[in-house]
Parts: C-alpha cells; sequence; structure tokens
C-alpha cells in the first residue's frame, strides 16, 4: 500500500471510530430522506402535470436542495457553518454534480423501462453518497 492510500485509510478508520462522524452521519440521511420526499412530491406532481421528466428532475431539485441546504447548514452541520454564501456555493457546486449524475441515471433507467417516478427515487439514492462526501469533506468542512 503507497504512502497515499495508506494515509487515506488511516484517515478513513479514525474518522470511522469517532460518534461524532455517525451522529452528523445520521442527521445528514435524515435531512435526506426530508429532501427525498420533498423531491419525489414535487416531481411527481411536475410530470402528473405535463411537464418532461427531465425538467421536472431539474425543478424538483433545486426545492429539495434549498430544503436540505437550510436543514444541513442548521443541523447537521451547525459547528462548522461558515460564510452562507461562500458554503451555500460550494453547497450548490456539490449538487449540480448530483444533479448531473441524477439526470444520467433517470435518462437511463427511463429509457430502460424503469417508469418516470421509479426510475428517480432509485436515481436519487444511488447519488446521495456523492452529496454527503462531498458536503462533508468540501461544503461543510472545519476551516
Amino acid at each position: 500500500m503507497s504512502n497515499g492510500a495508506s494515509s487515506i485509510a488511516t484517515r478513513a478508520s479514525s474518522a470511522l471510530r469517532r460518534p461524532h462522524n455517525w451522529v452528523q452521519l445520521a442527521k445528514f440521511c435524515t435531512v435526506g430522506a426530508v429532501g427525498y420526499a420533498v423531491n419525489l412530491l414535487v416531481y411527481t406532481t411536475l410530470v402528473h402535470a405535463g411537464m418532461h421528466y427531465n425538467l421536472a428532475a431539474a425543478c424538483s431539485f433545486l426545492v429539495a436542495v434549498t430544503n436540505n441546504y437550510t436543514w444541513n447548514r442548521f443541523w447537521t452541520f451547525r459547528g462548522q457553518r461558515g460564510h452562507v454564501g461562500y458554503q451555500g456555493l460550494r453547497f450548490l457546486v456539490v449538487s449540480l454534480l448530483a444533479l448531473a449524475a441524477n439526470e444520467l441515471l433517470l435518462t437511463i433507467f427511463v429509457a430502460a423501462g424503469a417508469g418516470k417516478v421509479v426510475g428517480q427515487a432509485i436515481a436519487i439514492v444511488l447519488v446521495t453518497p456523492i452529496n454527503f462526501v462531498g458536503n462533508k469533506l468540501w461544503s461543510f468542512r472545519r476551516r
């Protein structure tokens, strides 16, 4: 194992032993579960109203990401709050990467016949790790 890989493994092992990180993950998942419900509710409403599923996914993303940023800033990563604009911009960048992955997966799932709502439900779950890692390590990292 190289020094870089060894260092990452050591840091990851250390992080897994800290209860605070598990509490933070639980809070992040709680916020994410609410955001997931908000996202699917808005998405389903827009799709049933006749909006194209990719546009509906982008719109529901904006609603859910606003909800998630607010709750993550004031609850999940409360002790790690920085400047609201700077942190918000980082959160948006991470979220846009997750949205791009979500849109790609959604398009693949719909083309494969999964259905628009089921495809979105699966895509959101699959991109959640991108959101957590990006926000934990970059958007809300301790300075």
